[in-house]
């Protein structure tokens, strides 16, 4: 994937993520509320490949 991609979807899933985390704590849900934290930091790492991706692209 290209660096815009990767950023795009690191942001999708850590918004998601986020969702599902606060969706599950609210409900008491603990299985939803981790799957939700570990959709955001797939996203954050998703994020910083794109990152990572773009400077090396500008060298």
């Amino acid at each position: 994937m290209g660096e815009f991609t990767d950023k795009l979807k690191g942001t999708t899933d850590k918004a998601v993520g986020s969702i599902k985390e606060t969706v599950g704590k609210a409900t008491g849900n603990e299985d939803l509320e981790a799957r939700g934290m570990a959709q955001k930091l797939k996203g954050e790492a998703e994020k910083a490949v794109g990152s990572v991706k773009g400077t090396i692209n500008k060298i």
